[in-house]
């Protein structure tokens, strides 16, 4: 792909994202994150019905009648891309590879982080740590993410999360708010998830593709590693067999929701060909109720 098509392809999918989140999506970010703290700006009389946690007594001693302090919400916050670009993601059944769907979704965080005035940063990981761009604001910033996310080429083809959290645990000191994309197509990484889990407020972006799930009746094929290039010949005509490789993704996906359940990290899955916006809305304004009602 030469560099005007490239541009090209970036240029499309700012423009789609761009107006997701102008007409529907910057609203559901912010009501989620909505900073990490408060900030003291001044003080005030005290009116009937403030909190009287918030008097400032030392103010109220000095000067004889009683004065509140006021705050201001600390809204920058740090969002961190954490996106598996090993070669697993290169498959895709329909119109759209993984990696392309994650790209995508990755977009649409970035933009509605930067519209929040939020600084946006990436690491490209594999079977190691590909790619860090540390976090910063603006557009030119968010289309460099962008066109890291869908046109690196790694050197790496399998996938290790594990090694990609300690790394983000290791760089990112402060809370950020990290949304990891992968097909989780890897070995076990509960301990460093549950690492990240603690420190971050983490997301876990699950991309899968149909036939990752359900196999054809299409006879004897060939099925080839990704990452490994391990090959094995197997009979979609056998239902046993199909209904085999259907129970381990199940079982597989079970496991992966349990761990994150076991470490309070929100999960999300997103299939390649569907459209992602609605489950992404949907676990958006789930969290804003279970976040109202914590409050």
């Amino acid at each position: 792909m030469d560099a005007a098509e490239i541009l090209k392809k970036i240029r499309t999918l700012e423009i789609k994202t761009r107006g997701l989140v102008e007409t529907a999506f910057a609203g559901d970010y912010h009501s989620v994150f909505k900073g990490r703290g408060m900030n003291f700006e001044d003080v005030r009389e005290y009116q009937p019905g403030d909190e009287i946690r918030t008097i400032d007594w030392n103010v109220t001693a000095r000067l004889g009648t009683a004065f509140v302090k006021k705050f201001t919400e600390e809204r920058e916050l740090t969002v961190m891309l954490v996106v598996d670009v090993s070669a697993s993601g290169n498959f895709g059944s329909v119109s759209q590879s993984k990696r392309e769907l994650a790209a995508e979704v990755a977009c649409l965080l970035a933009f509605s982080a930067i519209r929040n005035n939020d600084k946006v940063g990436l690491v490209l990981f594999t079977d190691r740590v590909e790619l860090f761009i540390p976090p910063k604001k603006g557009r030119s910033h968010t289309l460099r993410l962008i066109r890291e996310i869908l046109f690196f080429e790694p050197r790496g083809r399998g996938t290790e999360p594990a090694l990609a959290l300690d790394y983000l645990n290791k760089i990112v000191t402060r809370r950020a708010v990290v949304f990891f994309i992968s097909d989780f197509q890897a070995p076990d990484f509960s301990r460093a998830l549950a690492v990240s889990g603690r420190r971050h407020d983490f997301v876990a972006i699950h991309i899968h593709d149909e036939r990752e799930k359900v196999l054809p009746n299409i006879g004897i094929i060939t099925l080839e590693d990704a990452e490994t290039g391990d090959q094995i010949e197997i009979n979609t005509a056998d239902r046993t067999t199909r209904t085999r490789f259907s129970d381990l993704v199940n079982e597989h996906e079970t496991e992966l929701s349990r761990t994150l359940r076991r470490n309070n990290i929100d999960g999300i899955a997103l299939q390649t060909g569907r459209d992602y916006l609605p489950p992404l809305r949907s676990f958006f304004k789930q969290r804003e109720r279970r976040l109202a009602i914590r409050s």
